[in-house]
């Protein structure tokens, strides 16, 4: 069950009081910050993922039906379109080939198209590491590692430890265990359930879906590299490898103005503010299957 917004606020909140009141023992402990004060947050440079030099890669954009982003239509006046994925990438099996491909029928039918948390819902591992729009705020401790995306206070929960549990129950997130390797937050997850998607193209998995991501601060602390090992005998042919960066935003230091990329339509720089995603329960997206999360009793 999705949390209401005021209790994921709540807990946005408490994480970074938890921070703020962290003692620099703990600190010692971390190889590296994320988050070297409370302000910095980062947003995804792109929606999409970046292919590997060499190997297996993601499904990318079908060629045959090129995209036309929002900043493209800032700078050109062309009719913005929702991108769809290449449903004849040789890592998907057939039954997923033949999911994305439906599911490309309906985008060019005009029925929907866009991402499960345009309605409000968790996007799942990997994809959120391809969140953008709102900054995502880290919190290291010594016991977990929690990243708190601003745009519905989306929570995620990563623990320290050195292994899974003994039977995982599938959810939005799954089960995700970290640890440090040099400058480098390892997490490793399982325990997907599958109503959500890989990418922004909704290209599916299973409950088989083992997720390897390695994040790491570069150029300064301008940046985080974020790479990640896909593994999903349910639904795809081979392993495969993908990659992204986060851009660092920080009232004052990293300000979020840079202007016609995926970046400009973005929110402040920060610091953490409460923002609510289910506030209107009409439908503009189609998917109407889809509905706003509504909580059918109180949390409290």
């Amino acid at each position: 069950m999705v949390k209401s917004p005021s209790r994921i606020a709540e807990t946005a909140a408490v994480a970074c009081l938890i921070f703020a009141a962290s003692p620099p023992a703990v600190a010692a402990e971390i190889p590296t910050a994320f988050a070297p004060n409370a302000n910095v947050g980062w947003i995804s440079t792109s929606g999409d993922w970046k292919r590997p030099p060499t190997g297996p890669g993601p499904v990318m954009e079908d060629p045959k039906i090129p995209h036309v982003s929002n900043e493209e239509f800032r700078r050109t006046g062309k009719q913005p379109t929702i991108a769809v994925g290449d449903p004849e990438s040789t890592i998907l099996q057939p039954w997923a080939k033949e999911t994305l491909r439906k599911h490309n029928e309906e985008v060019l039918a005009g029925k929907g198209g866009l991402s499960r948390q345009a309605r409000c819902w968790p996007v799942g591992v990997p994809a959120f590491d391809l969140h953008g729009v709102n900054p995502l705020f880290i919190v290291q401790g010594p016991r977990e590692v929690l990243m708190i995306w601003q745009g519905d206070h989306v929570v995620r929960h990563i623990y320290m430890t050195d292994k899974h549990s003994t039977a995982v129950k599938p959810s939005w997130f799954g089960e995700s265990i970290g640890h440090y390797e040099g400058d480098t937050l390892v997490v490793d997850t399982v325990g997907l359930n599958t109503k959500t998607f890989v990418d922004g193209y909704q290209t599916p998995h299973s409950e088989q879906l083992h997720v390897v991501e390695r994040l790491r601060v570069i150029e300064g602390g301008k940046f985080v590299e974020v790479n990640v090992r896909v593994e999903d005998p349910g639904a795809y042919t081979t392993p495969w490898t993908a990659s992204n960066r986060w851009r660092r935003v920080e009232p004052g230091v990293a300000e979020n103005n840079i202007p016609l990329t995926e970046l400009s339509s973005s929110g402040v720089a920060g610091p953490l503010r409460e923002v609510a995603c289910a506030e209107n329960p009409g439908s503009y997206f189609g998917k109407d299957e889809t509905p706003i999360p509504q909580a059918l009793k109180p949390d409290f």
